[in-house]
């Protein structure tokens, strides 16, 4: 018989499923009336046999006919209507059997509630629907999987379940929405997958998850299924507390450490430590030298070392470089039971081009502008986010809750926010264009930062979020119905550029220089600040903190303790990056650990235990964090005294106290 006699496919029908060029593998595969019959329909390349094994009392498995020799199958059951209930029992060229329910029975899965509110850019819990995520769909367990991959024209999952031919698994698409989705039956945690998407060209792509949970890192960038529903946390009493944690009314003293390079195992090869480590060693370190938070760089996961994190490829996936996604939440729980807060730095400006991530994700510019003048990032060769794209909202804004939800992280710093509001930042004139007034803001950027902060604000009280904005934008951290941004803080980049400036020149030299001191205070009160000393500013010829200094080494010292101490009694929140506390002398390299052996130095060691006596003194005295954001917490006792370059200030607390 031919094969349309027996599969009732017409031959075009059936040669552009076999072509990997049909866009509706359900009306190919799985179970179809055709007349009074019920035909199914099986691709498996793998299978040497394949069986119909019905769930009816002593009834025999039907043998399906090959139909075409690259794996094609087909089996009629007379009579019998599509919800018959069957499974297929393959058998290999090797002799091994599965059995196992076929995936095209399922009708659409994800709700028509989820597609609305992703396409309005306002599905807030995205990463409970995206993705891959195990499940049980009646009294099948496997994996489900969602993409968002409008323009493109198949999707499929492939991975070592199904030897990564993207025939064999072509995903439904959900009409209207751009959404294609699959459910594999006995597909388990632990496996490996990425989606061939064929664009509408006819170029085959093969992308990681964009939602995936575990990704691989380095040259390997397969997505891994993975269960986030295991992890029992133990930090109830620190998530209660901090629901009504007013932080501008708080001290915030954190730690910036870049978990590859704050220590290694030199006699292992220089490899990193793991999350579980970090909890056994940096975690009591952090608690010894008093700080109140860490501040992580970029950990979602991301190819390249030389990056830090802040090119990121999969972001729902802590870097696998230092062990699973419960193995973080071990690390993030055992913090918050000590009593320490975790921040993280997230990324929603820009992206990296890589072949296996977001880049023309389904062969067009989906994630970023097609206009390089929109979408191409000068300084750093990435691309940048169409925040005016609700779906692309969706999954930045989506991928913040759900690092403050499924990981307890308390606060994001974001990345480059000054790159996100201007469109002709780092740009020379005709490389940009205007928005709709002619002007230079970036409306869509400056929609999606107010729109990020109200509803983490709202989703998750008591979490704080930070910006790095290197400009004067006005309102930075001012709420939004009040015109400003929404941030809970911003950097201070201004007090941190010109005190640098102050301390590295020849002290006979700064009485010219007065103005670099007091300046700060004539808009300390305008933002809640954070002063900072971030990574930024010891790399790239920067020099570290102690090397920036001038003199000979007991100079140097000194003048790095007078930096510390008038940054912890000048208003605002404090961050220092790892290796200034105890004086590290080489600028901060990614590849290679702190120079820890310094630390055991008398003045290295005297350093460090300055900035644990000056943790201390912040967070017990109000007077020093109580009105970090007015004038009321700050008077001038002496600022004129240039030449001897001395200057006198009161800090107070609202109930009163006084610190001088």
């Amino acid at each position: 018989m031919r094969p349309f006699e027996i599969t009732g496919l017409p031959p075009d029908e059936l040669n552009s499923f076999l072509t990997g060029t049909h866009s509706d593998p359900f009306r190919i595969l799985g179970p179809h009336r055709v007349g009074d019959d019920l035909k199914i329909r099986v691709f498996r390349p793998d299978a040497e046999k394949i069986d119909i094994v019905l769930n009816r009392p002593s009834t025999e498995p039907i043998a399906a006919e090959r139909i075409h020799r690259d794996g094609f199958f087909c089996v009629t059951v007379p009579g019998a209507t599509r919800d018959l209930d069957y499974r297929l029992r393959l058998t290999t060229r090797d002799g091994s059997e599965q059995l196992a329910r076929d995936p095209y029975q399922y009708g659409p899965i994800m709700g028509e509630v989820d597609l609305h509110l992703f396409a309005e850019g306002q599905h807030w819990k995205i990463y409970e629907k995206f993705g891959a995520h195990l499940r049980t769909i009646g009294d099948e367990a496997g994996v489900y999987f969602a993409v968002w991959a409008p323009n493109a024209q198949r999707v499929s999952v492939v991975g070592d379940f199904n030897g990564w031919d993207g025939r064999v698994n072509p995903m439904r698409r959900l009409l209207g929405s751009g959404v294609w989705e699959l459910f594999l039956p006995g597909i388990k945690e632990g496996a490996h997958y990425k989606f061939e998407i064929r664009a509408q060209t006819g170029a085959l792509l093969l992308k990681s998850d964009p939602f995936a949970f575990f990704n691989q890192h380095g040259i390997s960038t397969s997505s891994l299924t993975y269960n986030l529903e295991r992890y029992k946390w133990s930090d109830a009493e620190w998530m209660e507390s901090r629901r009504t944690k007013d932080w501008p009314r708080s001290p915030l003293s954190i730690y910036e450490v870049h978990l590859g390079s704050w220590r290694r195992h030199a006699n292992e090869g220089n490899r990193h430590l793991s999350y579980l480590e970090f909890a056994e060693t940096l975690l009591p370190y952090v608690l010894e030298t008093g700080y109140t938070h860490i501040e992580l760089l970029p950990i979602a996961e991301h190819p390249f070392e030389g990056s830090w994190g802040y090119q990121v490829t999969n972001y729902y996936a802590p870097t696998s470089r230092f062990g699973t996604p419960d193995e973080l939440r071990h690390f993030i729980d055992a913090c918050h039971q000590a009593g320490i807060g975790v921040i993280m730095d997230w990324v929603p400006a820009h992206f990296p081009k890589d072949a296996h991530a977001l880049a023309e994700f389904d062969g067009t510019d989906l994630y970023e502008h097609m206009d390089p003048r929109q979408g191409e990032h000068q300084d750093w060769g990435t691309l940048i986010f169409n925040f005016g794209r609700n779906e692309v909202r969706n999954f930045l804004i989506g991928n913040a809750l759900f690092w403050l939800d499924q990981y307890h992280i308390d606060g994001l710093r974001v990345d480059a926010v000054a790159s996100m509001l201007y469109l002709d930042y780092s740009r020379k004139p005709g490389q940009w264009i205007p928005n709709v007034y002619g002007g230079r803001e970036n409306l869509d950027a400056i929609y999606f930062l107010k729109r990020f902060n109200e509803v983490c604000y709202e989703r998750f009280p008591g979490i704080i979020t930070i910006a790095e904005e290197s400009t004067d934008w006005p309102g930075v951290s001012r709420p939004t119905y009040l015109g400003g941004l929404g941030f809970g803080f911003k950097w201070n980049m201004g007090w941190m550029h010109d005190f640098l400036q102050y301390m590295s020149l020849d002290p006979i030299y700064r009485r010219y220089h007065h103005g670099n001191i007091t300046f700060s205070l004539l808009y300390a009160f305008s933002e809640n600040f954070i002063l900072v000393l971030s990574h930024d500013e010891v790399v790239y010829g920067k020099r570290s903190l102690l090397s920036k200094m001038p003199g000979d080494e007991w100079q140097k010292f000194a003048n790095v303790r007078m930096f510390l101490a008038w940054m912890y009694g000048h208003p605002g929140k404090k961050l220092l990056f790892m290796g200034a506390e105890f004086g590290q002398k080489n600028e901060w390299n990614h590849d290679t650990s702190l120079d820890w052996q310094l630390s055991e130095l008398p003045r290295h060691d005297g350093l460090r235990r300055l900035v644990q006596h000056l943790n201390y003194t912040y967070k017990s005295e109000p007077a020093l964090w109580d009105q970090d954001d007015s004038y009321a917490g700050f008077d001038w006792i002496d600022f004129h005294d240039a030449d001897n370059s001395v200057v006198a200030f009161l800090r107070k607390s609202r109930a009163g106290e006084m610190i001088a």
